[in-house]
């Protein structure tokens, strides 16, 4: 694992590489020793016990009492083992950013911009996939009460594929609230991914659809009106950004959407 071995000064960086291999082992094998995990790496279980201090401190490790397959020390005294938190599973999900940040990057790089929008295309048609299009979505004046269904039904589809998503009534509207983005970090280099959902919502409910607010920008949710009065959805496209503006013309407070 690239693992820097016991002996002679260890740079901050080798400090790094090495808490990181600790890490992904106990992401694999679950709980561990410090000499099992000295044994995969390579290093003596005093070296191994220096990284995961490093570790417990930072909130990422937390020590358990061994049992079971685990060896026993002393008098039969089970010996100690290390295994996450939940913030250092949390953690995790940085580090799978920044390789879907980087396989972006090279599918741009080898694709162009028409690339990523493909792509961000099919992410979203597949979280999606089950959920209808709205009655009258074809026509210029779709059911309410289906446009607002169908936005459940988005909402529904979202939370399963880890968005955790709601709907709520607002003015002569109804918002889907994504109060968690999986793709939040890779989504703010390429808005791509925000504009394919953005997009897709509206197929899906026959009529045109404002975002409010994103994760990526750093709200606290992702938030998209969906207009149900048959004028609505043309005066949306017009709609002015300032807060006051934006609540005058859809009864939503932009405060509230985040």
């Amino acid at each position: 694992m690239g693992v820097v071995r016991d002996g002679g000064p260890v740079s901050v960086s080798s400090d790094g590489q090495t808490r990181t291999a600790v890490v992904s082992l106990l992401v694999e094998r679950g709980p561990a020793t410090a000499g099992e995990i000295g044994d995969e790496l390579g290093m003596s279980a005093a070296g191994v016990r220096r990284h995961l201090d490093a570790l417990i401190a930072a909130g990422e490790v937390r020590a358990t009492t061994g049992s079971g397959r685990h060896v026993t020390r002393g008098r039969g005294r089970p010996a100690k083992q290390f295994q996450l938190t939940a913030h250092g599973r949390g953690k995790l999900h940085h580090s799978y950013d920044d390789l879907a940040g980087a396989a972006m990057r090279r599918l741009r790089d080898l694709g162009g911009d028409a690339a990523v929008r493909e792509f961000a295309d099919d992410r979203i048609d597949a979280v999606l996939a089950g959920v209808e299009t709205a009655a009258g979505a074809a026509t210029d004046t779709p059911d309410p009460d289906a446009v607002v269904e169908t936005a459940e039904r988005i909402a529904s589809a979202l939370t399963e594929a880890g968005f955790s998503a709601n709907t709520r009534r607002v003015g002569a509207g109804v918002q889907i609230c994504q109060h968690h983005c999986p793709v939040a970090h890779v989504a703010a280099e390429f808005p791509e991914l925000c504009e394919a959902e953005t997009a897709r919502f509206t197929q899906l409910l026959g009529t045109h659809v404002q975002r409010l607010a994103t994760i990526a920008n750093g709200d606290c949710a992702c938030t998209t009106h969906v207009p149900l009065a048959a004028n609505t959805a043309h005066r949306i496209d017009s709609l002015p950004q300032t807060d006051a503006q934006l609540a005058s013309a859809t009864g939503i407070n932009r405060e509230d959407s985040r």
